[in-house]
Formats: structure tokens, C-alpha cells, sequence
């Protein structure tokens, strides 16, 4: 085989990987804008069913997870475009970790609270969580920067 032949089949490769990575972009996202959809009629109907602090909680905890923007504001200006600062990094993380609200989810399930408030509210975070996976944002790296 030539030279040119191995780089045009090297390339054909390369595109079709870039093909399915893409493919898989999409439907994944698909799937947390499917799961946004969820929780988002999730959150409404408790708010229904539970009251006005229900409906308060949940929209409180869809809000939430971003204001951990403010820890940091003062060195906001610094940073590049995009960039979050390093020192509201871990509590940006923290809050945009799906695994953090549903562990609690199941704790309340199985647990002697019964304040259907707080189910709102955990209802309310993973939208917020979901939406943003869906729309391409991530959890940061260290440096303050979107994960690949």
C-alpha cells in the first residue's frame, strides 16, 4: 500500500471517529435535555401539589448551583474569557455533580424526613444540572476552564 493510500485511509479513519464522537455529543446531550424536561415537570407539579414553599425551594435550588460565580467575583476581571476563577472551582463542582442531589434523593426516599418541600428543591437542582450538561456546560478543571 502507498504512501498516499495509508494517509487517505488514516484520514477516512479519523473522520469517521469524529463522525461517532459527534454522533454521541448529540445524544447525549439529547438525553440530559430529556432528563432537564423531567425534573423541570417534576419540580412544577410538587410546587403544585406541595404549596408555595415547594414551588419557592425548587426554584431557589435551579437557581443556586450558579451563584457560585460570586465566590470569586472580586477576581473575575482577571480571568480569560470563559474562565472561572480557581478559588470558586471546587464549589461550582460540587454543585453541578448530578450524583450529589440524587444521593440525596434517595436518602429522603428512604429517610424519616417527609417535607415534600425538600424533594422540590432536590427536583429543581438536577434540572438546573441537567440543562447545563445539555447546553454543553460541564464541571470546571482546576484552572477555572470548561472540561472537554
Amino acid at each position: 500500500m502507498s504512501t498516499v493510500a495509508t494517509a487517505t485511509a488514516h484520514a477516512r479513519g479519523q473522520e469517521q471517529t469524529r463522525g461517532r464522537g459527534r454522533i454521541f455529543t448529540v445524544v447525549r446531550r439529547t438525553a440530559w435535555l430529556a432528563g432537564a424536561l423531567f425534573w423541570s415537570a417534576f419540580s412544577v407539579l410538587e410546587a403544585v401539589n406541595h404549596g408555595w414553599l415547594a414551588g419557592t425551594l425548587a426554584l431557589t435550588f435551579f437557581v443556586l448551583p450558579d451563584l457560585t460565580f460570586l465566590v470569586a467575583l472580586d477576581e473575575a476581571p482577571r480571568m480569560a474569557k470563559g474562565q472561572l476563577p480557581p478559588r470558586a472551582v471546587p464549589y461550582y463542582n460540587a454543585m453541578h455533580r448530578a450524583l450529589v442531589p440524587l444521593a440525596l434523593m434517595a436518602l429522603y426516599t428512604v429517610g424519616p424526613v417527609t417535607v415534600p418541600a425538600l424533594f422540590a428543591a432536590l427536583c429543581g437542582w438536577l434540572a438546573h444540572i441537567s440543562y447545563d450538561r445539555a447546553f454543553g456546560y460541564g464541571l470546571r478543571t482546576k484552572e477555572g476552564f470548561q472540561r472537554g
